[in-house]
């Protein structure tokens, strides 16, 4: 399954990859009008929009939504995970860590641009590709099935623009001319909410990997009505449930891990994920390489058979410690001594100390290459390289259950959540304790998709964004969306600036 979805999927990457000449509208160019036309070509061109997903890198930003920025700017601005800078200087990369973790970002931090680019650049390719769509000599049949997913695709980015950013600009047109200026947050809530409603009943009913299924948009239907009374006001706890349970065709997958093996195409788990091969060329999938110290190596590979590894990514202490011994998903997060496979014996460090990852972090500004709990979810193989194969899990089933109990908590019947949780807590080899409040939810939330890309917006959800936290104070209202980036608001003067910033 795997092999034919890459047919369709990693061949326009070699498009993709060739497009360099990047800007803040377009992704691309149109391509020719004597290309689109037949349904080989469709199948290539509609291949492009999938695959700007993997997002890019152009010179101007890094916009990989596995790690940089796009990942690093929501996990490090959550409770989750952090990056110090070391001793020596190293990861200081002009402090816009520091202002995540601190939550004093300015809309010059660089990792704003490359999240804003992410998803508008995401935006206009897929517009462009509705466009080839209508132009090309498909029926109207053709074009109508083809476009609905598109359409999905489209408005998973402006979901993500609407958690992130809120007050953005709507753009459906490939062919505008005229810079946009801002929609409203309820506004742009709107419009993914019919946008989903709208194609859910035209889309694909079967569980096709890596593709914007029926599931996937009712399952993104829910991450919306969930966060509802944050983006609007307005809670729609019920319209979560009501969606949730419209999700089929998905289990829980007996073993945790096999959601991030490194062939989990072959889980049942996963509803939506972005496919990665790194023999086919994809690019940006390297999270787990960057988060390990360099000589972790030697305890992967007994000849240290695995790239360099700079460092980077680390836990929140309290993080760690926050999980029961017992869960099995603990599992996800790597501390204490590492063992070298060759000697037997623990790695040393080149001042001759032990690497031993340890929860403390003596010092945000000026950490040791040992400290804090380390990233380690994906699985890691000997003779893996940079580039990853894992594909990147976007939504799993178990949060459509975690989504519905958390609902009926806040509708105050925690008997209904009861056994979606026991499901959850079971696999991960725990029991269910008597009372299922939303302080319980909450903690589940952060076991079950640690670094999973989930906190940041948890942690608004549930308050506690703004309060303080480990090497943060309190955090005004105004900061639960960020400021639209600098250079942006330079290019168009239509747009107005998000309040406080």
């Amino acid at each position: 399954m795997k092999k034919i979805i890459y047919i369709i999927l990693l061949l326009p990457l070699l498009f993709f990859e060739s497009c360099t000449n990047l800007d803040e509208n377009l992704f691309d160019k149109v391509e020719s009008a004597d290309y689109g036309k037949t349904p080989d070509e469709i199948k290539t061109i509609i291949g492009n929009a999938y695959a700007s997903l993997r997002g890019f890198n152009d010179g101007i930003t890094i916009s990989y939504p596995t790690c940089e920025y796009v990942f690093f700017l929501t996990e490090v601005s959550s409770e989750e995970a952090c990056i110090a800078t070391k001793v020596g200087g190293g990861w200081y990369d002009g402090g816009v860590y520091l202002e995540a973790q601190h939550h004093t970002w300015t809309p010059a931090n660089r990792m704003l641009l490359s999240a804003w680019r992410y998803c508008f650049e995401g935006v206009s390719k897929v517009n462009s590709v509705i466009y080839q769509v209508d132009e090309s000599n498909l029926t109207q049949e053709e074009k109508g099935a083809i476009n609905v997913e598109l359409r999905g695709i489209r408005a998973y980015y402006y979901y993500l623009l609407l958690d992130m950013f809120g007050n953005v600009p709507i753009v459906t047109d490939y062919q505008v001319a005229e810079l946009p200026a801002n929609s409203t947050r309820q506004q742009v809530f709107e419009f993914v909410e019919s946008e989903l409603k709208d194609i859910v009943n035209k889309l694909p009913s079967e569980a096709i990997y890596g593709r914007f299924t029926k599931n996937v948009a009712y399952a993104l239907l829910g991450r919306l009505y969930l966060n509802a009374e944050v983006y609007t006001g307005t809670p729609r706890w019920q319209d979560c449930i009501d969606v949730c349970e419209k999700v089929s065709g998905y289990i829980l997958e007996p073993d945790y891990f096999t959601n991030f093996l490194i062939q989990n195409e072959v889980s049942k788990e996963n509803i939506f994920v972005i496919p990665y091969d790194s023999k086919s060329g994809t690019k940006g999938n390297y999270l787990q390489s960057m988060t390990i110290h360099e000589y972790q190596k030697f305890a992967i590979s007994r000849t240290g058979n695995y790239p360099g590894s700079p460092n980077g990514l680390l836990s929140q202490p309290g993080l760690y410690s926050s999980f029961n011994d017992s869960d099995l998903r603990k599992k996800s997060l790597l501390e204490g001594k590492q063992i070298n496979l060759s000697t037997g014996q623990v790695i040393l460090l080149d001042d001759g100390s032990e690497l031993d990852y340890t929860e403390e972090i003596s010092d945000l500004n000026a950490a040791k290459p040992n400290e804090g709990v380390r990233m380690y979810k994906y699985e890691v193989k000997d003779g893996q390289g940079w580039e990853r194969d894992n594909d990147w899990v976007l939504i799993r089933y178990s949060e459509i259950l975690l989504m519905e109990a958390e609902s009926y908590v806040r509708l105050g019947d925690p008997g209904m959540a009861r056994p979606l949780v026991e499901q959850v807590r079971s696999r991960a080899g725990l029991s269910t304790p008597a009372t299922i409040d939303l302080d319980f939810i909450n903690n589940e939330l952060k076991f079950e998709f640690v670094y999973e890309g989930h906190r940041r917006t948890d942690n608004i959800r549930f308050g506690d964004y703004f309060k303080p936290w480990w090497n943060k104070d309190a955090t005004p209202s105004y900061r639960g969306i960020y400021p639209i980036p600098q250079s942006v608001m330079d290019k168009n003067t239509n747009l107005v600036q998000n309040p406080g910033y």
